[in-house]
This record gives structure tokens, sequence and C-alpha cells, in this order.
């Protein structure tokens, strides 16, 4: 017998479980039978795949239609062309065997066949396939001679049982309602799996459940045998949705309990109270502000100051719009901690949005941000600035202000994070855009607190997260969200030009944007490239590049020499990327602020925090290039003055295809959050919060952040009753192995690097 914790070569023996574990990493009991299958095989059905990635290793179950020989075109020799028909598509595949194969993958029989996906044109096709024949109309679930099993092994072994002497399968191993079809390789097919899960399942011990009763009988979910046994061989269609919901909630459960443990682990730690006093820094500031905040403003500013009054530290996420005016509420929350003695850190996740945070604070602030200076504010407090591009002078400087305590704000990227930099009594760490940072980042900026305090946390992100994630990522975080713009701020109007097949409007977003300036106003050109990889270390351009999976895209360095020698020859035009030395990207930066830019030709580092009011037109190249988040964020560059922003989304793509019309969607709505569910529609999951998330959505196997909103909700309000119940979890040792696992797994990588 076996359990879950028994290693696969004792229970397969090593040459079954060695592919396992050098291709999926698969190496006990319980890593195979968390292999779930990715869907199923109905009994006499085709399966077939909607345009799969090229190069991705499918399995379908199709019917023959033709199988012709043919004589190679390079070389002596023929190869067997198939044409196969899966759910109503016609798919070619082409086998090197053809007089081994001739007389068994022949018209009418059904089969599975699995390989990787190759492009010629507009259809996919397989290469040499590996498969398996189930037999045709004829003889459907008849004993079909075996066939050898292209890419390696014979039939023998689909299951215990299965081959008899003379080498003919018993093919009632597919004769079942459900068969599960399962991610794979050449090397380990989808009936590899099946095989060896079969083979598990038969030895299997019951497992032992680590969900109380009781949870499980409040919300009707089966017991984990049940779920494990019944979600890779279901005999009915309520067997498989009944094994996959408590597996999901498993899923989702998990993730939870490691979400309000570090909730319950917040509210034993200690930090400064900085409750709001009447005659401080912050009334000061309140009392200058040339506009009136508004009334979401107000209300968040009253939840972050609420946090900061309490013994316990705050962990606050900021969600806001695009423009909706973060920065100035996350200002007012630090000039309260100064208040009480304290002092303030910013982070940033680039050199240019540290900078600009500078400014406009330091501008927001006036003669309030002179401390230590003739002529300032009794009340001043003075804001510094540290980078890893500034000057020796210039860092040293910082590092003493920030040790002495005399900047009561210190801005800065991960430099900030360093060892030598330290703090008089740093009470409060605010973090922008926070899926740029990872939870080691963030600790390590806390750490820096005096004594055995904790910092109060406010996390700020202009990127919209839907609610789903927002409970499966950042739950231990209370959220407060700014959806309304600040008074006289219209909406941004956005438009997409299809260059190949309306040149002529190209030339016309070009006038737009020297109409603009005309008129006294600015505009950025993004593209999504700074050029060749070549060009930093020899100098050279080259107008374009052509990418492994799409048209050419246009480079912001050869844009620029466009623009200048051409529509824009007679306008100021400035180029800003992150190539460029601190000191340039600090200039360049500041002259476009000041008005001595009109057009600014970047890349993305303006992506996020970048604030020049007068700017009221962006154009982005290769539109499609970008992701609906990135987009909207882009677009929240302009129209933050009093005149009406314009963005303008220039791509080469046919008008006909998809990502068009993402790009469509992108421009028929300033609603970010309702582009966060079109971003999470489209991407895959684990992208949703940084690019390099992209490979651990592995953590999530069966759960979906679209489809699983009730399982999630459900889960969490689970979580915390059972910390509520029992912080130490002493008397649910289950439910802590649950969350011991997830700490494990690659599912805290999902949830917190980036």
């Amino acid at each position: 017998m076996a359990t879950l914790v028994d290693r696969l070569d004792h229970v397969l023996g090593v040459a079954a479980a060695t592919p396992l574990a050098d291709t999926f990493g698969i190496r006990t009991v319980e890593d195979l039978l968390r292999h779930y299958p990715h869907r199923y095989m109905t009994h006499g059905s085709e399966l077939g795949e909607t345009e799969p990635p090229e190069g991705e290793h499918i399995t379908i179950v199709a019917t023959v239609e033709s199988a012709t020989l043919r004589s190679m075109k390079n070389r002596n020799g023929q190869f067997l062309a198939v044409t196969l028909a899966a759910d109503g598509q016609r798919i070619e595949a082409t086998f090197f065997s053809p007089h081994k194969l001739k007389h068994v993958v022949v018209p009418g029989r059904r089969g599975m066949f699995s390989g990787k996906v190759k492009y010629f044109g507009k259809r996919w096709n397989l290469t040499h396939p590996s498969y398996v024949i189930l037999g045709g109309d004829d003889n459907d679930g008849a004993v079909v001679p075996a066939g050898r099993i292209v890419g390696g092994g014979t039939l023998a072994g689909l299951a215990r049982g299965a081959v008899d002497a003379s080498g003919s399968v018993d093919m009632s191993v597919f004769d079942r309602a459900f068969v599960p079809i399962y991610a794979a390789t050449k090397d380990v097919e989808s009936w590899t799996f099946m095989r060896c899960v079969r083979q598990v399942l038969d030895q299997l011990d019951d497992v032992t459940d680590p969900l109380p009763e009781s949870v499980r009988r409040e919300r009707g979910l089966v017991d984990i045998d049940t779920a494990l046994r019944s979600v890779h061989f279901p005999n009915t269609a309520q067997d498989k949705d009944s094994a996959r919901e408590r597996l999901k909630f498993d899923e989702a459960l998990a993730v939870q309990l490691v979400l309000a443990d570090r909730r319950r682990d917040a509210s034993t730690r200690v930090a400064a109270r900085c409750p709001p006093i009447t005659d401080g820094i912050a009334v000061e500031f309140d009392r200058r502000l040339p506009f009136e905040l508004t009334a979401g403003q107000h209300d968040v500013a009253a939840e972050i100051a609420n946090d900061l009054s309490a013994p316990h530290p705050m962990s606050r996420l900021l969600q806001g719009e695009v423009g909706s005016g973060k920065t100035i509420v996350a200002l007012r929350a630090m000039l309260q901690v100064i208040d009480a003695g304290h002092q303030c850190a910013l982070l940033a996740p680039t050199e240019v949005l540290a900078s600009q945070h500078a400014r406009s604070i330091r501008s927001m602030l006036g003669s309030l941000a002179a401390g230590g200076e003739l002529g300032s504010h009794e009340l001043a407090t003075k804001v510094a600035l540290l980078t890893g591009s500034m000057s020796t002078a210039a860092k040293r400087s910082a590092l003493l202000d920030a040790v002495t305590g005399d900047a009561g704000i210190v801005i800065g990227t991960h430099a900030l994070i360093e060892d030598r930099v330290e703090f008089l009594d740093l009470a409060m760490v605010v973090v922008d855009e926070q899926h740029r940072f990872g939870v080691e980042q963030r600790d390590a900026l806390r750490a820096k607190a005096r004594g055995n305090t904790s910092p109060h946390l406010l996390v700020m992100t202009a990127t919209p997260i839907p609610r789903t994630i927002a409970m499966s990522t950042l739950g231990d975080l209370e959220t407060s969200v700014l959806t309304e713009l600040p008074r006289g701020r219209s909406p941004i109007i956005s438009n997409v030009v299809p260059a190949r097949a309306k040149p002529t409007w190209v030339d016309r977003a070009w006038q737009r944007i020297r109409e603009e300036v005309a008129a006294g106003r600015q505009a950025y050109v993004v593209c999504s490239r700074i050029g060749d990889g070549d060009d930093a270390e020899t100098g050279k351009k080259k107008t374009a590049s052509k990418s492994d999976d799409g048209p050419e895209t246009t480079a912001a360095v050869d844009m620029y020499d466009t623009l200048v020698a051409g529509p824009m020859h007679d306008l100021r035009v400035g180029l800003l990327h992150g190539r460029l030395s601190g000191d340039d990207k600090d200039i360049t930066m500041s002259e476009f602020n000041t008005g001595e830019i009109d057009v600014l030709v970047c890349t993305t580092v303006v992506e996020v925090g970048v604030d020049v009011p007068n700017a009221t037109v962006m154009v982005i190249m290769d539109a499609d290039r970008f992701g609906v988040s990135q987009l909207h964020q882009l677009r929240g560059r302009i129209g933050r003055g009093g005149h009406q922003g314009l963005c303008i989304m220039i791509s080469y793509l046919s008008p006909m295809g998809g990502s068009f019309a993402r790009l469509e969607a992108v421009a028929a709505t300033n609603d970010g959050f309702e582009l966060a569910k079109l971003d999470l529609a489209t991407r895959r999951e684990g992208d949703v919060l940084g690019a390099a998330q992209s490979g651990t959505v592995s953590g999530l196997r069966l759960l979906s952040f679209i489809d699983d909103e009730d399982i999630i909700a459900d889960a969490q309000d689970c979580a915390r009753t059972l910390f509520a119940r029992d912080p130490s979890l002493a008397n649910d040792p289950g439910i802590a192995s649950m969350m011991r696992s997830a700490w494990r797994s690659d599912r805290v990588d999902y949830l917190q690097k980036s």
C-alpha cells in the first residue's frame, strides 16, 4: 500500500518515476495526484484545441479523415500525411514512419494524438505526434493492435492487465464516461500519466482529511480521499464537479490561511502611535491647499488617520484610479507621523518616479519642506532623496539627513533598502506601485524601525486589482479605494489607429501633437523598446526590429530621430529611456516639467507616477505590445491639468484580430477596474500583478480568479474564523499542515514576488 508522502520510485519503479521527476518535478505520490487533468474526454467524442500557442505540447482526440502516402521533397523516402477532424476543426499531422503506421492510422479510426504545435500560415499542425488508436465508427471500443507510440515505448502498461499475450490492448481502459487528459510532454504523455495515476490509486491507503468535518459539512464538500480519486477517474459529471470544487476550496483556503496568519501576526506587533494633532505640520499643510479634496480622499484619509493612531502597525493598500490623488493622501498621512515626532520612507520602483515624488512633494509642501533652512516655517521638515545614480556627495548628504532625523521624509528607490541606510526613528513606510516589490524588499525597509517596533505600512497602486486577486494576494492588508477624479479633470479620450490600413491617420496623430503644442501644451510619444540590443554599446541604430512573434516595432531612439527630422523638426523634442544616466534622466524630466521640451519620446519609464499637468496628448506606438493595465497606466499621464487628454494608440496589426479588439476595448472605457477584469480574462492569471509571477501559476492548479470569486470569499471567511477560534491552530493540526504546505510551495512566491 502507499501514502501521499511515499516516493514514486518506490511505488512505480525507477523507470516509470524518473521521467516524471525530470520533466515535471513530480517525486512523491501526492505530487502525482496533484497533477490534475486539465480536461476530460467523454466516450465516443472528439476533443480539439482552439488556436493553441506555437510550440505547446497538446493532446487531442480526433478522427482520421484521410491518410495519404507522399514523397519527400528534398530527400528519398515517404511520409504519411494525415488529416484529423476534432471538434469541427481540420488538423494536419505528419508521420515519418509511414509503412509501420499506414495500416493503423486509417480513415474512420479515432485516436488520441499528442505532439508539439507548429503553425503554417494561420493553420496549425502536429509533426510526428505520439498516438493511441481508440477505434473507429465500425469498431469503437474494440481491441486494436498495439501500434508503436512514436517517441517512446509501446501501449503496454496503459492499465494493469491491459495487454494480453498477443500484444493487443484491452481498450476498456478508455471505455469510461470521462477519460482524463493531462498536461504532458513528448517524454511523459497524457496516457502515461493515466497509467501511473491508476497504478498509484490502486495502492493508495485512505487519505486523512485535513479539513474538519464541520467545515466540510457546512459547505457540502466531499472528503479529500474521494476528491483525489474522483478528479482523475470520475464516474459521473457530478463526481468530477464535486472533486474539483473540493480541491479548489483547498487551494483557496491554503492561501487565505497564510494571509490570515500574517494579519494575526501584524495585530500582535507594536507600532508608534501617531494620532492627529491640531497645531502641527499636517493641519498647516491642509490650510495651504489651493483646492478642495474629493469626498473619497477625505474618507480614505480618515481611515488612515485612525490606523496611525493605533498601537499596532497599519497595513493598508491604497488603490486609486490613475490621477485620483493617491500621493496627496499618502503625504497627509506622512505629515501626521512627522507631527508625532517620527520619520517616513517612500519607496518607489524607478529613479524617474522617485525623483518625481521628491519634486512633487517639495512643491506641494513649499516652505514646509525647507526644514533647517533660513526663512523656513517653524513646523517645516526636510525631504531627502536617495537613488543609486546620485553623486557620492549627494548620497552622503541624504544618508546623514536620514540617520540624524533631519529629514522627516526620505524618498528613494531600492537604494533605501541597503544596509548602510539608517533612520533615527522610522515609523511609516509608503510603497508606491506595490507590485514592483517583493515582500523581502518591503520587510528589509520595515526592519529599519527603532527597537522592537514595526513601522506603519501603506502600499499604493494605480493598477486596479480585481477583488478576487486582492483577496488572494493582498488579503493581509486592509484596502481603501479612490475612484473619483479630482475636480476639474476630464476623462481621457482614446482612439485606436490601424497604421497599415490607415497610414494617413498616423500623419494626423503628428498633426494633433503640433496643434496641442501650438496651443501651449505638451505631448508624449511612447515606444515599446529603447532600440536594438547592441545599440547601447555600438551606437548603431536600426530603423525597426522584427520580433519572433509579431510585426516590426519602433524603437524610441529611432522614433526620436524620425520626428526630429520630419513632423516635429521645428519643435523641442526630448528623449527619455532607461539606459540614460540618472543625471540625464533627471535633466530631461525636469525640462519636460518646466515646459522646455514640447514632445517627450520615451519608453515606459513614464508609466507610473509622472505628473506633468500641461501634457495633453500621448501617442503609443505598437500599442498591441502593451498589456491592458499598462495602457491604462500610460494614458493616465495626460489630461492631469485643466485640459482634455487625448490618447492615440497606434497598431500595425490587422483590425480584424483579437489584439486590435483588445485595444478598442481599452479605448472604450476609462474605468480601470473594468479594464483589470479584461486584463484578467485575456492574460494568464499569474501575469496580472507582474511579469515575474507568470511562471508560478502552478501554485493554483484549479482555482480561477475569474470564475471562483465565491470560493475565494468563502475560504477567506473560513480562514479568519479558524484563526479567531484558535490563533495558534493547535487544535486544528490538519489546518496547520495546509498552511505549512502553502508556505513551502511556489504559491508564496506567486503571492509576494514581482
